[in-house]
């Protein structure tokens, strides 16, 4: 049987609350337009390739938000000691350049638990709590962390939509 990327129930965007609950919401909201934008798909598809020279796949962006999610929260804020899952040093891009349609259900389970793990990490955490930028050394609070996070989901979800709509011609989000 071949495995295909499970539906996804999305949740109720939280149009008031305080400041936190908000932030929360538009980044869970990004996080479900990815995995919706992967649901019913085969591995195979979600592994298929926008244009070359692109690397670029659906497959791909979910596992480079794994990633870019362990990177800002667990990493930094959290000031948790790891490595990444699909990079390193000598292989900067292996997030995208490294799927495998075989191995996509690991590598969506993988997505889940690392959102999971992100949250709990952070779960104490207030807003105004800082980690050091890792390019510039600066000073930078979990406020911004959920900020740039929201932003790095609306800039993949525009792609998403594209290799969504190249793979089966679905579009939109309904």
């Amino acid at each position: 049987m071949t495995w295909t990327a499970p539906e996804v129930t999305r949740s109720p965007q939280l149009l008031v609350g305080d400041e936190r609950a908000v932030l929360h919401s538009l980044l869970t909201r990004g996080r479900e337009i990815l995995l919706w934008k992967c649901q019913g798909l085969t591995g195979a598809q979600l592994a298929t390739r926008s244009v070359e020279p692109s690397s670029m796949s659906l497959l791909g962006l979910i596992r480079h938000m794994t990633e870019v999610e362990r990177g800002w929260f667990r990493m930094r804020a959290a000031g948790e000691e790891l490595g990444y899952i699909y990079s390193d040093e000598s292989n900067r891009d292996g997030d995208f350049d490294d799927t495998v349609a075989e191995q996509a259900e690991a590598d969506h389970a993988r997505f889940l638990e690392e959102i999971a793990l992100c949250d709990k990490a952070i779960a104490d955490l207030s807003l105004d709590h800082t980690a050091i930028h890792p390019r510039t050394g600066t000073d930078l609070s979990l406020r911004w962390i959920y900020l740039h996070m929201i932003e790095e989901y609306g800039r993949h979800a525009g792609h998403a939509d594209l290799l969504r709509e190249r793979i089966d011609g679905a579009t939109g989000y309904q």
